[in-house]
């Protein structure tokens, strides 16, 4: 696939060709220790392994499936952590953005905005997002076809914003179900700008447990594998130390544990994908 243009989160590139990029990190702040101590976690891996990394959690977590949900400690707090995390770990952030109100203030701490699925066709919040001058990550929303994220991104444009990034999460099938076409994933490409596949949120089961999501963890690394080798961009993935007693979205949530062997089969995988796309261009 020809490659897309270049977005930088921070130091870290996606797309233009360039090395996998990984944004991770566990679904929500549950608590101030427990997200530093992930993120330090998470950058001195990612050192080790030599991925490019930009560091997620979000402040609030506005779509729980029920109103008993966890959401996290809120815009004010969450920023606050964040912007101890990206000064004292050195690596970028992003989080979930919801409303107009949190756009200044995200944009003040983040790295780049990221734009939830259900909110992938709100036209005048991605507009909105786009003036803040910062990179725009656009969820593929679970109701749309990967062709319309073009779309998607053409709102955010018309600010005169074009740092944006793609995310496949995964498409609606049936109640309680997604399903990753990985060919939505070279159809985003074709809108030139990176995309990224968000491996644990498609295996999630929204809303299956009733007052909760479920979540199959064991497929994301299958997915994830695929993804790659398909010549995505980059990943998402979210990461937790005890996804079992996670206070949001644990049942697809990949454990910390089993997280270097998985990043050192993927970083693999890529070498052999960009090596294989540098020797088609060559004969071309």
């Amino acid at each position: 696939m020809a490659p897309t243009k270049t977005v930088r989160i921070g130091q870290t590139a996606f797309g233009g060709g360039k090395r996998l990029a990984l944004i991770a990190g566990p679904c929500v702040i549950e608590s101030e220790s427990h997200v530093r101590s992930m993120a330090e976690k998470l950058v001195r891996l990612t050192g080790d392994i030599g991925i490019p990394y930009v560091f997620k959690a979000s402040y609030d977590k506005a779509n729980r499936s029920s109103i008993d949900g966890f959401r996290g400690p809120g815009l004010k707090d969450g920023l606050r952590i964040l912007r101890e995390i990206r000064r004292d770990c050195a690596v970028p952030v992003i989080s979930d953005i919801h409303e107009r109100d949190e756009i200044e203030p995200a944009a003040e701490v983040l790295d780049a905005l990221q734009i939830p699925a259900f909110l992938s066709r709100q036209t005048g919040f991605l507009e909105a997002a786009g003036r803040a001058g910062k990179p725009v990550n656009i969820k593929k929303g679970q109701f749309m076809a990967p062709w319309d994220m073009k779309n998607a991104a053409n709102k955010v444009a018309a600010s005169g914003n074009d740092d944006i990034l793609l995310t496949e999460r995964g498409v609606s099938f049936g109640y309680n179900n997604l399903v990753a076409d990985m060919r939505s994933l070279p159809i985003m490409r074709q809108s030139g700008y990176p995309v990224i596949f968000d491996a644990t949120h498609s295996v999630q089961l929204p809303g299956g447990k009733g007052t909760s999501s479920g979540g199959d963890r064991e497929m994301a690394t299958v997915l994830a594998r695929a993804a790659v080798a398909s010549g995505v961009d980059g990943l998402f993935l979210e990461v937790h130390d005890d996804p079992d007693n996670a206070k949001c979205d644990g049942p697809n949530m990949i454990r910390l544990d089993d997280l270097r062997e998985l990043l050192e089969m993927l970083v693999a995988i890529d070498g052999i994908v960009r090596k294989d796309e540098l020797a088609a261009a060559e004969n071309r």
